[in-house]
């Protein structure tokens, strides 16, 4: 089971979380150690997650079209 850490871009729509997850890697020719974010969708059942906050999110089966991870817990 795959789990990120995140950070909360926006919790405006119901039961649903705009996160952004960052991650290193190192080109494979130059090798240089580069620093890229991603967005994603969560699903989310936990009262009181609001903009800024960490959360766990684990991938899950698919809730929408682009839905396809679900928040486990605020850190």
């Amino acid at each position: 089971m795959q789990t990120f850490k995140a950070t909360v871009l926006s919790a405006k729509t119901p039961k649903t979380v705009a996160v952004t997850v960052e991650y290193i890697y190192q080109h494979p020719k130059y090798k240089k150690i580069l620093r890229r974010k991603t967005k994603l969708l969560a699903h989310n059942e936990i009262e009181g997650i609001k903009e800024g906050d960490t959360v766990e999110i684990v991938k899950s089966k698919p809730f929408s079209k682009n839905k396809h991870f679900m928040v486990v817990k605020k850190i």
